[in-house]
């Protein structure tokens, strides 16, 4: 679960981490009030869930609380990355001395917390880690002792130049791990926490993500989801209880099981194809489920052909056979589907299928081949 900027420093805040005065508004004209309090001159930021708001006309600079009017104006009319924008924070503007870029995750290979930072932050930072990869320093932070001073403050020192701010950073970190380990988050990430006007270190900027799997211990977390964060689909499929995520491909897929649903998309991938979405239907041989699953993928207009890859083991072939002819009795299917069928009653699934006259085969790859060839 991502929540929004302001939701994260509204977090952030409450650990005691530095963050600016702030004001959300849906409307241009309260942006003009909520510039007054703050000062006049100030920034209007768009609120959605997706990165690359300032390249995309989602970040505007206002001097006076007219021009933040209009610029909330021009900023809630736009739709970035598909997301229409609905909310605009108003912050002062503050004078940058120097921005660097600081966060929390987890590495998962080395089974601890990692701690990235360096001292080129701001709206680069993707480019700088392909391209000068050595600028970013990887400090790892065990989760059962915690951070460690003596291991980090020589990191901080090179990276924040003075032992003063490097111990603000450090105090930061600190904050970020406490975060992190009570709230059971996946990313903390400042871009950019910055030098600003009184010399100090701030976070300006806050990406917070969580871990689906532990939000039923944290109802403030869970009051915070945005309703943007789930597509219309994705929330159906969640209500029914399949794990589904939209792509921008043309190849529908209903898969049971997560890793074979990855694997069939990387094949997909290798044949030439583009999946339109993640799909798993579980262990379950609920007719129910498969005909949600058909209604979401054929909802999509992209979509030139599906492929349906069943491994039978807890799920039964034939089960799935009926279940997707029960489908096709409930809703008008007029993509060309191919269906891959290996495992328990393989035989008999492929029958039912086969006599229905659908396009079936035993092999990942002829199916894939097919499925490709028709999209």
């Amino acid at each position: 679960m991502n929540v929004q900027e302001y939701q994260g420093k509204e977090l952030f805040k409450s650990y005691g981490i530095p963050v600016q005065d702030q004001i959300v508004v849906t409307r241009a004209a309260d942006a003009r009030e909520a510039a007054e309090k703050l000062g006049g001159f100030v920034v209007v930021k768009a609120q959605v869930l997706v990165g690359g708001r300032g390249k995309a006309g989602g970040v505007k600079l206002a001097k006076t609380p007219e021009e933040a009017e209009q610029r909330a104006s021009d900023i809630l009319k736009l739709t970035i990355k598909g997301i229409p924008v609905e909310k605009v924070l108003i912050v002062p503007a503050a004078e940058i001395r120097k921005e660097y870029y600081l966060s929390l995750t987890m590495d998962r290979t080395s089974k601890s917390l990692i701690l990235i930072v360096s001292a080129e932050g701001g709206v680069d930072i993707e480019e700088l880690a392909v391209n000068e990869p050595e600028k970013i320093k990887r400090i790892p932070i065990s989760i059962d002792t915690g951070v460690d001073t003596a291991t980090i403050m020589p990191h901080l020192k090179e990276v924040f130049g003075t032992d003063e701010l490097a111990a603000e950073a450090l105090d930061t970190v600190q904050k970020l791990f406490k975060l992190y380990t009570e709230k059971d988050c996946s990313l903390l990430e400042i871009n950019p926490y910055a030098i600003v006007d009184d010399g100090h270190l701030m976070a300006l900027d806050s990406k917070v993500n969580f871990d689906d799997n532990a939000l039923f211990k944290h109802d403030d977390i869970q009051k915070m989801k945005n309703p943007e964060e789930d597509s219309a689909d994705e929330a159906v499929a969640k209500e029914a209880g399949l794990s589904f995520v939209s792509m921008d491909g043309d190849i529908g897929c209903m898969v049971n099981g997560a890793g074979l649903a990855m694997a069939t998309m990387d094949i997909i991938k290798l044949y030439g194809g583009e999946p339109a979405n993640f799909l798993d239907v579980g262990g379950s041989s609920n007719p129910d489920k498969v005909v949600t699953a058909m209604q979401i993928i054929t909802g999509n207009p992209k979509v030139k052909s599906i492929l349906i890859n069943i491994f039978g083991g807890i799920t039964r072939c034939d089960d799935i056979a009926n279940g997707l002819l029960t489908a096709m009795k409930r809703i008008d299917i007029q993509v060309p589907m191919v269906v891959r069928l290996i495992g328990t009653n393989e035989v008999e699934g492929r029958k039912i299928l086969t006599d229905a006259g659908f396009e079936v085969a035993s092999g990942l790859s002829e199916a894939v081949e097919k499925v490709v060839k028709i999209a």
